[in-house]
């Protein structure tokens, strides 16, 4: 049986590639202020991965070193099993293109662009053409298809989360980072959009890796990772939002 990801060519890692891993990164600022501490971690393929922590606990220096947009200090990183902490900027951004997706609390979208050429807008900067049977899918999947002709001012803030959701999965990523995707939402969108999440990794297989500071959020990832001090200092599996209310408030007290 074939899934929707196979059906529709979602390109996805090699079982022995994890989608992302990191071997002992540290990040250290002006030479004194260590965000990361040798942070050691696998994302496997087609899993949803919530990274949570006090306010500087290293969660969104770990999501850049992470995604390539910042280079570690020292250790490595690897997406979709290639390295990547020693490859110059213009390589970087190349390969982000290919093969990680991004979505951003403030959604990031062009104004001036419709919503069609918004979710497209990552092909054409990398000059490839769209597939036209994928964005469709994309577009339909997120509840979009009446609303692609219209400017980003003229959505909700829901229908402008799912946009940039379809546009962080047009190039099919290996990857997709979400940095705090609900956190400018009111709560019934929130849900939507994490229950939209959840599909796309049950549904079409694919990796994400969300920064969340609620629970709730976290809760319905496969696993998250407790960062504090730089380090990841619990992995639970199948998490619940009380239990990783409880251990955040413990850190925060601790």
């Amino acid at each position: 049986m074939r899934t929707a990801a196979a059906e529709h060519g979602h390109r996805q890692a090699p079982a022995q590639a994890p989608a992302v891993a990191l071997e002992r990164v540290t990040k250290t600022y002006a030479g004194e202020v260590r965000a990361l501490d040798e942070v050691s971690l696998t994302v496997e393929p087609g899993t949803f991965v919530a990274v949570m922590g006090p306010s500087g606990s290293g969660k969104s220096t770990l999501m850049h070193c992470a995604a390539g947009l910042d280079k570690p200090s020292s250790g490595s990183v690897f997406i979709d099993g290639t390295r990547i902490d020693g490859m110059n900027e213009t390589r970087r951004t190349e390969l982000r293109r290919e093969r990680v997706g991004f979505i951003f609390q403030s959604y990031n979208l062009v104004p001036s662009l419709s919503i069609a050429d918004n979710i497209t807008l990552p092909l054409r900067l990398a000059g490839k053409a769209p597939d036209r049977d994928w964005v469709r899918m994309l577009v339909e999947r997120v509840g979009l298809a009446e609303r692609l002709g219209r400017r980003p001012a003229e959505l909700s803030g829901g229908q402008q989360q799912r946009a940039a959701i379809a546009r962080a999965l047009v190039t099919r990523p290996a990857v997709v980072f979400a940095d705090e995707p609900t956190g400018a939402l009111d709560l019934r969108t929130a849900r939507e959009v994490l229950a939209l999440l959840r599909d796309l990794v049950e549904g079409l297989g694919q990796t994400v890796v969300m920064v969340t500071h609620d629970p709730a959020a976290a809760a319905r990832a496969d696993r998250a990772l407790v960062m504090a001090d730089g380090r990841v200092v619990d992995t639970m599996e199948s998490p619940t939002a009380a239990d990783l209310a409880h251990r955040i408030t413990t850190l925060e007290v601790g």
